[in-house]
């Protein structure tokens, strides 16, 4: 067993106001926001978690929420700030902030590189007033057009838009206009991704007349060559990038690495190579609980057991495009592949045509990302 490179989330929970379909850890903001007090707790975690991971050097940064960009940018400059304190962070890390278009102007992105941003990731998710209503997103299609303008002249390493399809009464038509007017604003990343309906969020209360199945593959099958038509490589399930301007934070995700999760319920995972073992924490959830001082902010701690681990790896692993080192398996998960079936359960996934396998890596065919899914399920 190895110990993968190590990244940091940081979890911003407030939001102007909470999406009918979002199932994130977010609260509305009803009142001014408690920035100076949240951001000493932040880096007081910070300091615990550090414990963990001792001189490990932290690659990519990654500030969600919630929508962080309604904190100021002199904030997150006293975050990163302490982040260097605190750990070993790479003098070449990625640093993104998630922005909403209603919240962000032109001065405001510019002092958010200047505070060390160095990747701006922009909530547009519809150009369509209607879609956009239905949503519940609180800009419009002038607004997040601005937004991407702006990220464009920020000087920024890169910068990406989140586009949802297969939203409320959407047509083939509906989303490919969405997907041009992204791709008319140059985003060297694109999120394209499908709209669920999550439990416990208004939409599944109150379900809205989704596409059919068979609109929606339609949209994903069209949409795919107008990106790749346009430059945009996909590399992930709903990521497609320009010029090599993946998202690194994300990729460490996917290739199964290590991860801090600080602030209101964030998640977190550690290697314990000397001792075969994989850690995973999670965060105190509300905003009120996690800011008590007579409490911990960690609320839970486990070890992965053995026999789940290879569904974690491989439900991270086969989202992406890339074929998957043979030798990343038993690294990553101080497990041979012969464990718990999980080789008989590859070459059978080989026979239908889901995976490709050689002697050094495995891979997803176009089918197997047709059927992830059932592929996983097959896989467990």
């Amino acid at each position: 067993m190895q110990t993968p490179p190590l990244s940091l989330y940081i979890h911003i929970p407030w939001c102007v106001q909470k999406c009918p379909y979002c199932d994130f850890n977010s609260h509305g903001q009803k009142s001014a926001l408690p920035e100076a007090e949240y951001i000493s707790h932040l880096l007081d975690d910070l300091a615990l978690d550090a414990q963990l991971v001792g001189d490990r050097s932290v690659d990519s940064i990654f500030f969600g929420g919630g929508t962080p960009s309604l904190f100021s940018a002199a904030g997150i400059e006293r975050i990163l700030s302490g982040v260097a304190q605190r750990v070993n962070l790479s003098a070449t890390a990625e640093i993104t902030l998630e922005a909403n278009p209603g919240t962000v102007e032109s001065e405001k992105f510019n002092a958010f590189r200047q505070a060390g941003v160095n990747r701006i990731s922009i909530g547009v998710q519809s150009f369509q007033a209607d879609k956009l209503k239905a949503l519940g997103r609180i800009h419009d299609s002038r607004q997040a057009q601005q937004a991407a303008g702006y990220a464009q002249k920020a000087n920024l390493n890169s910068f990406n838009l989140d586009l949802m399809h297969g939203l409320p009464d959407q047509s083939l038509q509906d989303a490919l206009s969405d997907l041009r007017q992204a791709i008319a604003q140059q985003p060297p990343h694109l999120s394209w991704y499908q709209l669920t309906i999550e439990p416990n969020t208004l939409f599944a209360s109150k379900p809205p007349v989704l596409p059919e199945d068979d609109m929606l593959w339609e949209i994903q099958q069209q949409g795919h060559t107008l990106l790749a038509e346009a430059g945009y490589l996909q590399y992930e399930i709903s990521a497609y990038s320009r010029d090599g301007h993946q998202c690194r934070h994300n990729l460490n995700y996917w290739r199964f690495g290590d991860y801090l999760g600080i602030g209101c319920g964030a998640h977190g995972k550690i290697t314990r190579a000397s001792d075969n073992q994989i850690l995973r924490t999670v965060k105190i959830k509300h905003p009120k609980g996690y800011m008590d001082l007579s409490r911990a902010y960690l609320h839970e701690q486990h070890e992965v057991e053995e026999q789940d681990r290879p569904f974690e790896f491989l439900m991270n692993r086969l989202r992406l495009v890339e074929p998957c080192p043979r030798e990343d398996y038993p690294v990553l998960t101080g497990l041979p592949v012969e464990a718990f079936g999980v080789k008989d359960k590859m070459d059978k996934a080989v026979q239908l045509g889901l995976l490709d396998e050689t002697a050094e890596h495995w891979q997803v065919t176009e089918q197997g990302r047709r059927y992830l899914n059932s592929l996983l399920e097959m896989l467990v």
